[in-house]
């Protein structure tokens, strides 16, 4: 959506200065070059295959961002363009993956001899058993060590630890840390960390190792590190794992995780949270919004409790998916080497469990009016001095959050309708396939984008930013305009929608009388003035 300022080609260009095997470069791009098209333009500098590795490191040797918002330099302090071959590349990743494979084996052979020794153990046990006729005491005794032994075979043949896979019908290993964070720390520019406060921020610019750099520096602006005292390895493997637990679906994947985390941190920076809450409470808040789609399977509550599913037959019905991500948040956190809390008190953790979890379950859309309603009557007493109105605003701030795509500028937001839309078909699909119902938004042959979106933003949307707006006037002007903007384009593509649907079908109409027209004429028989009959 255009922001009424015109600005010339020189405004949106940058340069910066690179240095390749001791002779300087000046490579000149715009502001809004994607990072893909930047790293090419910097293969093509140094005459390098697009899909070498690229870095580039400041004469100190530090790290910078490999994309268009890389900080502009001189001519006389460039930054060094390292490259590694291609061939080189590949021979990395092939002994790495070498490495995991042989390691797998590894552990799977020792497990497999280790089930072969207990299940020998019990054959002898259970022929003693039957075959010496022991007294009272042994028997009992006996039937203990077997009793030992059988639960020891379960625990062997779970491990490791495992979350089931509801679209797939199978058990899902959860992914476990890599030994050493394998991301670099980027150099981020004052702009790029200015922007990254603002709800207009554009998540699409930035890859996933950047996403993870983005995230961590978050976590230590916010003093969050300081305050539960992380280990920055311990938080890098953290989100690293937490990464490879987001599946790859069209939405609910883990750019929406960072998205929503984004927007809470610029929420707390544009309604000066600090102010009113703990650091505590903002880490409770930012770590369910990292945690809080983890293993999201693609397909929502009401799938999995038509179709009876494992998740929903485990938590009986009652929000099964927001128990299931709660679940692999802390089986992440029980992994000593990602566990961001390790150094808190018992008491402390206790309550930052507590608050985590009520957060991720108040996700469930199907509870948004309940929550909603709630959250409104306690704002005509609020006080943020009162826990229990500050517990109701943190779940109000995360369910904010959660929808926020709308709050973002059109060009940000629009493709974020198009992949929720996508996954919503699928589900939809699937659903026609296993004869099951298909809910109103999820069938491809009869919801439109606009038709969608207006309902949510006007009912949904509005309405809840409005509630927070309450108590931080400022969300008017920052957040709440961009969403009006929304619904009324949406308005205005609903009705264009409508007017080539009533062009196509008019067509249609026209082109059933022309054919019946012309199916007619083949049999009218008249007399021309010569008498002849035609």
């Amino acid at each position: 959506m255009g922001t009424g300022i015109s600005r010339s080609q020189s405004d949106l260009q940058k340069e910066i200065f690179v240095e390749v095997k001791d002779n300087t470069q000046k490579v000149v791009f715009t502001c809004d070059c994607s990072s893909r098209d930047f790293k090419d333009l910097l293969a093509s500098a140094a005459g390098v295959s697009r899909w070498s590795r690229i870095s580039l490191q400041t004469r100190t040797g530090d790290h910078v961002v490999v994309s268009a918002a890389v900080p502009v330099n001189e001519r006389s302090n460039p930054y060094v363009l390292n490259v590694a071959a291609e061939d080189t590349v590949d021979r990395e990743v092939f002994g790495e993956v070498l490495e995991r494979v042989a390691e797998q084996f590894s552990n799977a052979f020792q497990v497999a001899e280790m089930k072969q020794e207990m299940k020998k153990r019990l054959g002898e046990l259970e022929k003693q058993v039957h075959a010496d006729g022991m007294k009272l005491v042994e028997v009992e005794k006996c039937k203990r060590d077997l009793s030992e032994i059988r639960q020891q075979l379960s625990k062997n043949s779970l491990a490791p630890v495992r979350c089931y896979n509801c679209a797939n019908n199978h058990q899902g290993l959860l992914a476990l840390p890599r030994d050493l964070p394998t991301y670099d720390k980027y150099t981020l520019s004052a702009e790029t960390t200015e922007y990254l406060r603002k709800p207009t921020f554009d998540i699409w610019d930035w890859e996933p190792n950047e996403m993870l750099s983005l995230l961590e520096h978050m976590y230590h602006e916010l003093g969050l590190v300081d305050e539960f005292n992380i280990n920055p390895i311990v938080l890098k493997r953290w989100l690293q794992t937490v990464q490879t637990n987001y599946r790859n679906n069209p939405f609910h994947n883990f750019r929406h995780c960072f998205c929503v985390t984004q927007m809470m941190y610029g929420m707390i920076h544009l309604c000066n949270l600090e102010e009113r809450m703990s650091r505590t409470d903002l880490g409770i808040l930012m770590t369910a919004c990292v945690c809080h789609d983890l293993d999201h399977p693609g397909f929502n509550n009401a799938y999995q409790i038509k179709a009876r599913t494992e998740l929903a037959i485990r938590y009986n019905d009652v929000s099964p998916l927001e128990n299931h991500h709660c679940s692999v948040t802390f089986r992440i956190l029980a992994i000593p080497e990602c566990n961001i809390f390790s150094n808190v008190p018992d008491s402390k953790f206790a309550a930052i469990r507590a608050g985590i979890i009520r957060l991720i379950l108040a996700t469930d859309m199907a509870r948004h009016s309940e929550l909603l309603t709630a959250f409104k009557d306690r704002l005509k007493t609020f006080s943020f001095d009162d826990p229990t109105d500050m517990e109701m605003l943190q779940i109000i701030l995360v369910k904010c959050c959660d929808i926020s795509n709308e709050v973002r500028p059109m060009e940000v937001s629009e493709p974020w309708a198009d992949c929720l839309l996508e996954e919503y078909f699928q589900q939809g699909d699937r659903e026609k396939r296993e004869g099951l119902p298909v809910a109103p938004l999820m069938d491809r042959d009869k919801v439109s984008k606009p038709q969608a979106q207006i309902g949510f933003i006007k009912f949904v949307l509005i309405p809840v930013f409005e509630s927070v707006a309450q108590l931080f006037p400022q969300l008017e002007e920052a957040v709440i305009r961009q969403l009006r903007r929304a619904h009324e384009r949406y308005e205005e593509l609903h009705v264009l929608e409508g007017i080539l649907q009533d062009e196509k079908a008019a067509k249609e109409q026209l082109k059933d009388k022309f054919r019946s027209l012309s199916a007619g004429n083949s049999k009218v028989s008249f007399t021309a003035d010569n008498g002849t009959q035609c």
